[in-house]
């Protein structure tokens, strides 16, 4: 069987995401419980997680702007990668939370760096394969790796090795991850040859384009660190120490099912399947928190869904959108508004923690669902284009 270059170049920067979610979601899975151990509360923990996550979504427009003015995609992702996949293997050198804390900045300023440029070159092969199906494709082979990294530190943790032990040996999926980009780059220098038709149908920042950032936004204010879940099972002793990180795995394990699906679904049912998954993962919160393992383990499906739906379904939205000649621009400002609605969803979330579970609850359900009417709203105005 004879597969098209856009389809192999799907699979290839597909097997580069896979080592990098091996990588760093492996270090994610343990981040919280060694931020802990060094001393770090709840709230140091969900602040510093919700910084993180700004950082990686705000400098996006950064690095896109540079990108498309440059026309250095290839350096930029290269420059993107190195920190992200370094900084984790790195943890193993803290001597202190803030230390940690540092290097987990560090690795969310690196995906920052080449999140732009790897979505806007996938964005050229939307038109052979459709863009939900590419964008989700991609997002099931990040959370393959999202799967695996955790499953391999639980294995670390369970013949007795250390958190420290389990960062360390990191370093060789981090080493595979660039080694796969070198592949990639080598394979596909130009990745815009790949495009057929318009892909970028936009003159100019639509209207939609700015509604759906805000609706993204809200449901990011919503969607919790697994730092804070994780910091919240160990100290509910709800599961052992060993066994959060394949609580993780398991959900990154239903995130890839829920990507190839709401993907597939969304060429051909459209937004009302954007409004299913939303309200699917607004129900995480009232599971997660209800000090029982058994909802706890419900809840793990729930959040995968959520973190497929922000990383296949608002990528294809936007897609949708894209200014022509401003695809890394408009990917990196779109983040902006995400990250500071983490930023925000975070603080409160860590402060809430030791005040008020049932007001923990209740703001992460509102701020996820206000996102629907936005949503709904910013596919009027799609239309109203075409």
């Amino acid at each position: 069987m004879r597969y098209s270059p856009a389809f192999i170049f799907v699979l290839t920067m597909g097997a580069v995401n896979f080592f990098g979610d091996v990588t760093y979601e492996g270090g994610g899975s343990i981040n919280g419980q060694f931020l802990g151990s060094l001393g770090a509360s709840a709230a140091i923990i969900s602040i510093v997680a919700g910084t993180g996550e700004f950082l990686g979504y705000s400098l996006r427009a950064v690095s896109g702007a540079v990108a498309d003015r440059t026309g250095r995609y290839w350096l930029v992702t290269f420059i993107g990668y190195a920190i992200n996949a370094l900084a984790v293997p790195a943890m193993a050198l803290a001597g202190s939370w803030q230390i940690a804390a540092l290097f987990l900045l560090l690795e969310r300023t690196g995906r920052a760096i080449r999140k732009p440029t790897v979505e806007a070159m996938l964005s050229y092969s939307t038109g052979t394969l459709g863009k939900g199906w590419v964008y989700g494709l991609n997002t099931a082979l990040d959370e393959a790796g999202a799967t695996l990294g955790p499953l391999l530190v639980a294995f670390i943790l369970y013949l007795g090795g250390s958190y420290r032990a389990a960062y360390a040996a990191l370093l060789v999926s981090a080493l595979l991850t660039l080694g796969a980009l070198v592949v990639a780059r080598i394979s596909f220098p130009l990745p815009a040859r790949l495009e057929e038709g318009k892909t970028a149908p936009m003159q100019g920042f639509a209207r939609a384009y700015w509604i759906y950032m805000v609706a993204a936004a809200c449901f990011a204010a919503g969607l919790m660190s697994f730092e804070l879940i994780s910091y919240h099972l160990a100290t509910t002793k709800l599961v052992a120490g060993l066994w959060i990180p394949v609580m993780l795995a398991f959900s990154t394990f239903c995130a890839v099912i829920a990507s190839l699906m709401l993907g597939k679904l969304y060429d051909h049912v459209g937004m009302p399947i954007v409004f299913v998954a939303i309200f699917l993962s607004a129900l995480f919160a009232p599971l997660v928190f209800q000090d029982s393992f058994v909802a706890a383990l419900v809840a793990m499906p729930l959040w995968g869904i959520g973190y497929a739906t922000q990383d296949t379904l608002f990528k294809v939205l936007i897609a949708r959108v894209l200014p022509e000649g401003k695809r890394n621009t408009a990917f990196g400002v779109f983040y902006i508004g995400y990250g500071v609605g983490w930023l925000i969803g975070s603080i409160v979330t860590g402060l809430l923690y030791d005040y008020s579970r049932v007001a923990l609850i209740a703001f992460v359900v509102i701020a996820q669902c206000a996102s629907l009417p936005l949503f709904f709203v910013g596919a009027r105005q799609e239309q109203a284009l075409h």
